[in-house]
């Protein structure tokens, strides 16, 4: 069986504009930026905790980093009072049993 995911909003408020691309670039790597300095991932514990590690790293004490878990019954609500399309969700993956 496989670990549960969830959606996370990483947001992020980085002074320095050098720790700021690499921290962009990062995070393109774990998902898909939607606002500026806000990427919203799609996470088990163990890559979020690998993306936390590897931010870590990057960050300097003046930066702010906010993880932020969304369970699945906001996501599932957020087209009933939002913009259409604001959050698509990826179809499901076809399960072959």
């Amino acid at each position: 069986m496989s670990e549960a995911h969830n959606w996370y909003l990483v947001c992020y408020d980085i002074r320095n504009p050098k720790r700021w691309r690499k921290a962009y670039k990062l995070l393109q790597g774990y998902g898909e930026r939607i606002q500026y300095s806000m990427f919203r991932c799609w996470l088990n514990q163990r890559g979020r905790e690998k993306l936390r590690w590897e931010l870590e790293k990057v960050l300097a004490e003046e930066d702010s980093l906010l993880l932020i878990r969304l369970p699945n019954q906001c996501v599932q609500g957020l087209a009933a009072y939002n913009r259409p399309g604001s959050w698509p969700l990826p179809e499901e993956p076809h399960r072959v049993i």
